[in-house]
């Protein structure tokens, strides 16, 4: 692999080498550091499967990469910080084991429902059976992101999932209703239940929104969630054909997905994984409870429960990596591999690439190299109003490990 990416071009772009040291009590850590575009910067050039929002998640391509290079069909891709799920469905669309796991709950609500998608059909005669005026709580305060006739099916459909829930009653269908369902909550286009808000991976507060309302002069209009359901799910399932179908199916019938911290997984065989890709938390960067508060509430998750790893100091987060690594030697192949995605932070003065180094040596892997995919341009970017070479968008950044 080293040879062919040191080889590798983007058009006509060849691949710069370099190199990153850490120094230790003992000796320095040295790796070779090789920096291009080594996938696409567009969007929406994978799967429409993974078209799905949480924050800090990265492109589909990412983990492909890894996958085509280091796995072969049938091996196990896990990956120990699922968010959205984007590494565990990647694996299943190419064919692999996907394992995953995340501490948040959310994570496998947004995950296992595309590891095996149902019909529209499916999708469109459930919505249909469905009585959505039946709402025996009606949380007033949410009419700041939703008109009453919306909020009022919005609860609902949140009281129908969890009472089938309790009773053990949920399937396929209703796990991808519910997955829709919460990317659908907030977001700033008609495609969602809400009037403009952020992101839908970044849900504002009960103020923000209303602060927001007043300098916009705006008020939540109506919306059908059914309507939006069954849109969103045309959106997502328009790629599946037959043999995708098919190959989702191999894959789901070996995945597990694991809610808990990554750093005790005994639910996993030692030696039994071939590739790890993943990204954890960058410190206390991203606060995912407060962002997933409203998709906490439609699931019945308090999110305010949920102990995400944030970290404000640098060693503090390198001791819990360690840990985490120690799990991952123990999980890995002999062989095995980790691609280990992470960041600048602190606007640049802290490299997480070179804060992971030496968590991973202490696990007892052996580091390969630093790969950093450099784009021109990303959406991120534009979304935050800064430039493609500020606040670490314009990169990928992956420390390659193997044991």
């Amino acid at each position: 692999m080293l040879q062919e990416l040191r080889a590798f071009q983007w058009n006509g772009r060849a691949t710069t080498r370099a190199l990153t040291s850490v120094g230790l009590a003992k000796r320095p850590i040295v790796v070779e550091t090789l920096v291009n575009e080594f996938w696409t910067s567009k969007q929406r050039a994978a799967s429409s499967l993974h078209e799905v929002s949480y924050r800090a998640c990265f492109k589909p391509q990412l983990p492909r990469f890894f996958i085509d290079r280091f796995t072969s069909i049938g091996d196990t891709v896990y990956d120990p910080f699922m968010g959205r799920g984007t590494t565990v469905v990647e694996a299943a669309l190419a064919g692999r084991t996907p394992v995953g796991c995340d501490i948040n709950p959310l994570s496998a609500v947004l995950a296992e429902p595309r590891l095996a998608p149902p019909t529209i059909e499916e999708v469109v005669a459930r919505l249909d059976s469905l009585n959505l005026s039946m709402a025996t709580s009606y949380p007033k305060e949410l009419e700041v992101f939703y008109h009453p006739e919306t909020l009022r099916e919005i609860c609902s459909l949140r009281e129908h999932l969890l009472a089938r829930q309790r009773r053990g009653w949920l399937d396929g269908v209703d796990r991808w209703i519910r997955m829709v369902a919460v990317n659908r909550l907030t977001g700033h286009s008609p495609g969602f239940f809400s009037v403009y808000t952020l992101p839908p991976n970044q849900a504002t507060s009960i103020d923000g929104q209303a602060r927001i309302n007043a300098a916009r002069d705006q008020v939540p209009p109506r919306r059908d969630v059914r309507a939006l359901i069954a849109a969103k799910t045309r959106s997502l399932l328009s790629d599946c054909d037959s043999r995708t179908r098919s190959t989702l199916l191999r894959s789901s019938q070996r995945a597990k997905l694991i809610t808990g911290p990554a750093r005790s997984t005994p639910q996993l065989k030692s030696g039994s994984v071939s590739l790890v890709v993943t990204s954890p938390p960058f410190l206390d960067v991203v606060n995912y409870a407060g962002d997933n508060w409203l998709r906490g509430w439609f699931c019945g998750v308090d999110t305010s429960d949920v102990q995400i790893s944030m970290h404000k100091k640098l060693p503090d987060w390198q001791a819990a990596m360690t840990d985490v690594f120690k799990e991952l030697a123990r999980v890995l192949k002999p062989r095995g591999h980790v691609a280990f995605e992470v960041g600048e932070v602190r606007n640049g003065k802290i490299k997480l690439e070179e804060a992971v180094l030496p968590c991973g040596v202490a696990a007892g892997l052996t580091p390969l190299l630093v790969v950093i995919n450099s784009q021109a341009f990303t959406k991120t970017a534009n979304c935050w109003g800064v430039s493609n070479n500020s606040k670490g968008t314009n990169t990928n950044r992956i420390v390659v490990f193997r044991k």
